[in-house]
């Protein structure tokens, strides 16, 4: 199981984008059965804001449920995730509050997290999946 971050979900179904493809494709996989991946409320949260923008509130909200049947059941960040996270958040330059959270649910549950947000470089034991990385596919199990 893999987690997904907003930056996936933004790129897979946004504006033309060198990670477009490799988004598209990981997503396609999960949609095949090809891979498995969740993601949280928080992150689908974000995506819908961020679609709005551009997209208008309609939009957005479609987006957000149709990610979120695809990526269920979703991942809980709780009261076990709140000191971590803000351990991180605290320590790590450069990660958002938010961010935080997300790398603290990934360390949590043994989760590999999947991002082109490289601040989570610097969470200590996180590993990360970036799309722009040639063989982020392949790393990911997914050919």
């Amino acid at each position: 199981m893999i987690l997904l971050d907003t930056t996936i979900l933004v790129y897979a179904i946004g504006e033309e984008h060198p990670l477009a493809g490799p988004c598209n494709e990981l997503l396609g996989a999960v949609a095949l059965g090809d891979a498995v991946a969740t993601t949280t409320i928080g992150v689908l949260q974000e995506f819908a804001h961020v679609r709005a923008r551009r997209h208008g509130r309609a939009d957005a909200s479609v987006m957000a449920h149709r990610f979120g049947g695809l990526l269920g059941p979703l991942a809980e960040a709780g009261d076990a995730e709140l000191g971590p996270a803000m351990t991180l958040y605290r320590k790590v330059p450069g990660l958002g509050a938010y961010d935080a959270v997300l790398a603290a649910v990934a360390l949590a549950n043994r989760m590999p997290l999947v991002s082109a947000d490289r601040a989570f470089a610097a969470v200590p034991g996180l590993l990360v999946h970036d799309p722009s990385d040639p063989e982020f596919l392949r790393g990911l199990g997914v050919s």
